[in-house]
């Protein structure tokens, strides 16, 4: 082992060195902290007056977080930006990602390097992001995958929406414009380009480049079989 391995060993077993004196510098910098012993943060963060932090919180690298922000419990952040008035609610990991000012994150949302939100994008629960970029207003709120995204202004993504970025070799991209409603369970299998103010319905399988102002849905008529439910399954199982 070399000197400079033994040194890189050194510093990881020693993440949050001078933890405490980094904590008191940012209280009296008019930092908020619930209890100032369960928070964890790396020197060189920069952290605004009136910013509040919940316990179980990690700040690590190259962190910069506006004034008055909510930051709830069990959050990691690492090497990111976040604007002023930015809430992020428990259990989310952000990483390596700028966040505009009064955006809402969480909970247990997955921020991934190449994130980023405009102003007052919303990021629900259980959506994973990866460079892709939200413009602002635009909500994705619930158990989504957006990667490789350019989303636009003002845009609703239903609840379990992915994007289909990689085919097994190649990454491609998703470009949604403005206005555009986006209904539950659709994949957009990338490259695809969504126009402004277009609709999807929900359950459909994108796979061509949707026009400005059209509607596009993609699933087969659904069909009713009488007495084939499961009384009747059950009725011919106990013959």
């Amino acid at each position: 082992m070399t000197p400079g391995d033994k040194q890189k060993k050194k510093k990881s077993a020693v993440p949050f060195e001078n933890r405490e004196k980094i904590i008191g510098r940012l209280e009296s910098e008019g930092v908020c902290f619930i209890d100032s012993g369960r928070v964890y943060i790396q020197d060189g963060a920069s952290i605004g007056a009136g910013t509040l932090i919940y316990p179980d919180v990690y700040i690590e690298g190259d962190v910069t977080i506006g004034t008055d922000c909510i930051i709830e419990a069990n959050v990691m952040i690492r090497d990111a930006v976040l604007g002023d008035g930015v809430t992020v609610k428990m259990c989310c990991y952000i990483t390596e990602s700028r966040i505009g000012s009064r955006t809402v994150i969480g909970p247990f949302a997955h921020l991934r390097p190449g994130t980023e939100l405009m102003e007052g994008v919303k990021i629900g629960n259980f959506v994973e992001t990866k460079k892709s970029k939200i413009e602002e207003g635009s909500k994705v709120n619930h158990l989504t995958y957006i990667g490789d995204s350019e989303i636009g202004k003002n845009v609703n993504v239903g609840a379990g929406t992915i994007t289909c970025n990689y085919d097994g070799v190649h990454k491609h991209k998703t470009v949604i414009g403005d206005r555009v409603f986006i209904g539950s369970d659709t994949q957009l299998v990338a490259p695809v380009t969504i126009g402004s103010d277009a609709l999807i319905g929900a359950g459909s399988t994108i796979t061509r480049d949707v026009d400005s102002n059209a509607l596009a849905v993609s699933r087969t008529r659904q069909t009713n079989y009488p007495e084939r439910g499961f009384r009747s399954r059950k009725h011919r199982k106990e013959k």
